[in-house]
């Protein structure tokens, strides 16, 4: 186990702009899959005919699909019918999808939790389908989405590293080439690597934990 040489300033600096890439990518596809999952998981709450089974079915489909495989398919099948995407959006692109698809669930399994008597009561007293929902349905509901929507969201930092298949240069990528320069920095290298992973997915869960706690 060669520490010294594995934890070189130049190949820190290699692996740290692997980390940065999976920040970037996961911020990315956090951002975009919540906002994809809210909508739909909203549209899937309020069953309008066609579009709410419509999208059940779609989701369905992409909850049940690798995420490897549709890693694959924005990166190799798209270009077949004539869209073009970098490696690093084509990461982004299938997390984005993938657990949009996985948010969809939290947010629709979260706004149906809760009591329909509440629902009856906002309507008896004058409030719209709408308002209902906005100020009533959404903000509960809200409260009970943030211990599984953070751990969907660790999840989805953690399955950056599946996009290594197509090179994208992120952290477990950049770890495996200077692991191949010598078979003494494997455990060296992995035991960083496994920091910085820890690190970040730790303070996501401190986030979460002040948000339970500031709602409740």
């Amino acid at each position: 186990m060669d520490i010294t040489n594995a934890l070189s300033p130049h190949n820190l600096s290699f692996i740290l702009e692997g980390f940065g890439v999976t920040l970037r990518v996961a911020f990315f596809a956090i951002i975009f899959s919540f906002f994809i999952g809210c909508l739909v998981g909203t549209l899937r709450y309020t069953k309008i005919p066609v579009v709410s089974p419509a999208l059940g079915i779609l989701v369905e489909l992409i909850r049940n699909l690798p995420l490897l495989l549709l890693i694959f398919f924005t990166r190799f099948a798209l270009p077949e019918v004539g869209i073009k995407l970098g490696v690093e959006y084509s990461a982004i692109v299938a997390l984005t999808v993938f657990e949009g698809a996985m948010i969809s669930e939290i947010v629709r399994s979260g706004l149906n939790s809760i009591h329909k008597g509440q629902i009856e009561a906002a309507r008896s007293s004058g409030l719209s389908y709408v308002q209902t929902l906005w100020h009533i349905v959404l903000p509960q509901g809200l409260r009970r989405m943030v211990p599984p929507m953070v751990s969907q969201f660790i999840s989805l930092l953690k399955d950056t590293s599946l996009a290594i298949v197509i090179s994208l240069p992120e952290l477990m990528h950049q770890a495996k080439i200077v692991i191949g320069q010598s078979y003494s920095f494997v455990v060296p290298v992995l035991a960083v690597t496994a920091i910085l992973y820890f690190a970040i997915n730790y303070a996501l869960s401190l986030v979460a934990r002040r948000l339970e706690n500031k709602w409740v």
